[in-house]
C-alpha cells in the first residue's frame, strides 16, 4: 500500500513534532519574545502520536523524521524514539535537533535506534551564532556534534538557513566543512514564516548560492535517495562531503514534495504554506485506528500541487516555524 496523492506524488515521508518549546529563540523561527507556549492538556501525548506514527507507516510512510520546537526537550523523548523504531515497515528513523542537549544525550538516541541526525547550524562563529539564536553557545553545540559522531552516528545532515548580510559570507566556510569531513550540509533560503516585510530582501536565492561557491571550487552533481527532502545536491569534487541547496522559495520543489507534517498539538498539515491544516484529535478521541489511517490517507489526497509564495505580489501567513515542525 502507499500514499499516492491526486498529482500522482508518493508521499513516503513524515515530518512529526513531539514539541512546541525550545531552547533557543532563533530570528527566522519565531518572534524575539518566543511564543505563547502549547498547555500540557494542548500538546498530543505519547501514545497518540504513536498512534499517528503508526497508521501513517501502515498507509505507506517509510521515513519519519522526529522535530519540535526542539525534540530533545521534552521529558520521556528517548523511550518514544525507542518505540518508533520499532514500527514495523518503518525504514527511517532520523531526528532533527539544535544540538545544544546533543553531547549528553547523544549515546541515548543512538541506542534508541535514530538511525541520522539533521543538526541546525546557522553560523561557524560565535558572535553571528549568538545573534541569530539569541544567546545559544556555538561551543555547545559543536561538542554535541563530536559527541555524536563518538558513539557512532553516521556523518550528520547539517542545515543552514541562509540570510542576506546576516550569515551569507560564511557560506564558503560551510563548503570547507565537506572538504575533509563527510558531512551533507544543505543550505536552505529564508522563508516567510514571520511576516516579515522585508524578507525577500534576508532571501539569497539559491541559484546565487551556488554560483558562489561554483567560483570558488570545481563541483559536480551528486544523488538524492528516495526518501530524501527537496534538497539539490552536488559536491566539491574529490571532497568527504556533499553539499545541497533547498530552494524553498525560487525554485519549487512541490512537485517532488514527499511529505506530510503533523504538529506536536495534531494538525496534520501536506503543505508548509496551506493554511490551518486538519485537526487530528477529534478522530483519535475515537479511538478507531482504521478511522485515523483513512483521515491521513484523505489528507494526502487533498495535497495541493504547489505553494503559491513565489507569485508576484504573494504573501504568506506569519507563523512560527517552532509550532509547525520546521
Amino acid at each position: 500500500m502507499g500514499l499516492i496523492d491526486t498529482y500522482g506524488r508518493r508521499i513516503n515521508y513524515l515530518r512529526l513534532s513531539v514539541t512546541d518549546r525550545c531552547n533557543m529563540r532563533c530570528s527566522y523561527c519565531m518572534p524575539e519574545g518566543g511564543v505563547e507556549k502549547l498547555s500540557h492538556c494542548e500538546v498530543l501525548s505519547y501514545e497518540d502520536l504513536l498512534r499517528i506514527a503508526r497508521e501513517a507507516v501502515s498507509a505507506g510512510i517509510e521515513k519519519i523524521r522526529v522535530t519540535g520546537g526542539e525534540p530533545l526537550v521534552r521529558k520521556g523523548i528517548l523511550t518514544f524514539l525507542e518505540q518508533l523504531a520499532a514500527l514495523d515497515g518503518l525504514k527511517e528513523l532520523v531526528l532533527t535537533t539544535n544540538g545544544l542537549l546533543l553531547k549528553q544525550m547523544a549515546q541515548g538516541l543512538r541506542d534508541a535506534g535514530v538511525q541520522r541526525l539533521n543538526i541546525s547550524l546557522d553560523s561557524l562563529q560565535a558572535e553571528t551564532f549568538s545573534k541569530i539564536t539569541r544567546g545559544a553557545g556555538l561551543a555547545q553545540v559543536l561538542e554535541g556534534i563530536e559527541e555524536a559522531e563518538r558513539v557512532g552516528f553516521p556523518p550528520h545532515k547539517i542545515n543552514v538557513v541562509v540570510m542576506r548580510g546576516v550569515n551569507d559570507h560564511e557560506i564558503l566556510d560551510f563548503v570547507k566543512l565537506t572538504l575533509t569531513r563527510p558531512y551533507a550540509v544543505r543550505f536552505i533560503e529564508y522563508m516567510p514564516t514571520s511576516g516579515d516585510a522585508d524578507w525577500r530582501d534576508l532571501c539569497v536565492p539559491g541559484a546565487e548560492i551556488r554560483e558562489r561557491i561554483a567560483a570558488q571550487y570545481q563541483i559536480e552533481d551528486a544523488p538524492s535517495s528516495e526518501r530524501s527532502g527537496p534538497s539539490k545536491n552536488f559536491r566539491v569534487a574529490g571532497a568527504a562531503g556533499s553539499l545541497g541547496i533547498i530552494t524553498a522559495m525560487t525554485g519549487h520543489f512541490c512537485d517532488g514534495c514527499n511529505r506530510l507534517r503533523v504538529t506536536a498539538s495534531g494538525v496534520a498539515q501536506s503543505c508548509l504554506f496551506a493554511g490551518s491544516g486538519v485537526d487530528l484529535r477529534p478522530v483519535l478521541a475515537t479511538g478507531d485506528d482504521a478511522l485515523l489511517r483513512k483521515e491521513l490517507q484523505a489528507i494526502v489526497a487533498a495535497k495541493p500541487g504547489k505553494h503559491q509564495l513565489t507569485e508576484e505580489g504573494a504573501e504568506a501567513t506569519p507563523f512560527a516555524m517552532s509550532r509547525v515542525g520546521g
